[in-house]
């Protein structure tokens, strides 16, 4: 399993699996996820080919449908939800001066909520350097909540679904992860490229031939539901 490594599990059983809102957890910051799922093609451009070239057995984010149909009375779940949580080790050691944290955020941490509603899975960046402030960081070190901050920087994938496919699910989770966490030439990476355009979106600057954007226009307002990052501290 390369680097990660599953830590936990339990089963609940319950009518319906739990509903994922795409929360991510860092040290602090909540970002509310997105509302609807697959509708950008902004999403398909990041991680499409992203995941085709991974391995081309797993489906991508335009071969995946857009709601698993758990409950269908044709479909074979047994209901049983198995709650599990994977561990992914963040290479700082063998790249010390790689922003993992803002590659693996994206603009305002939409590329790691498009991780989260494509795979069902909850996923929180723990350990030193995953706040922001260093200042912040050190204050909150050793508090309730936050013994995180005396390991080494890592990711934790959270799942809590039918048990037929939450070891999919996860798995999906980390290969993504893993891609994301492979340092590219930033003359020849393409995934950075997407972000930083991605941003300029959001900002209102970007300007592409013959069809400039208004700056009072937001790309997301209408076509994904998506909601802005939400941050305390």
């Amino acid at each position: 399993m390369g680097n990660a490594s599953v830590l936990g599990q339990s089963g609940l059983e319950q009518a319906s699996p739990l509903a994922t809102g795409g929360i991510f957890s860092n040290g602090g910051a909540n970002v509310n996820g997105w509302a609807s799922r697959f509708q950008s093609e902004l999403v398909l451009s990041l991680f499409g080919d992203l995941l085709v070239a991974s391995d081309t057995t797993r489906p991508s984010l335009s071969q995946s449908s857009p709601t698993p149909n758990w409950l269908s009375p044709q479909g074979s779940s047994s209901g049983l939800l198995i709650k599990k949580t994977l561990r992914v080790d963040i290479p700082v050691d063998t790249y010390p001066n790689y922003n993992f944290v803002g590659r693996l955020l994206g603009p305002r941490g939409n590329s790691l909520k498009r991780v989260e509603a494509s795979t069902d899975c909850r996923v929180l960046i723990r350990g030193r350097g995953s706040i922001k402030d260093p200042t912040r960081e050190e204050m909150m070190r050793g508090k309730p909540g936050y013994e995180h901050l005396n390991e080494p920087l890592h990711i934790l994938v959270e799942a809590e679904l039918p048990v037929e496919i939450v070891d999919a699910r996860l798995m999906q989770a980390r290969d993504i992860l893993e891609d994301l966490l492979k340092p590219v030439d930033e003359s020849q990476d393409f995934y950075k490229k997407q972000q930083l355009r991605e941003l300029a979106m959001l900002n209102g600057t970007l300007r592409e031939e013959g069809s400039p954007m208004s700056g009072s226009v937001s790309p997301f307002q209408n076509s994904l539901g998506m909601k802005r990052a939400k941050t305390r501290g």
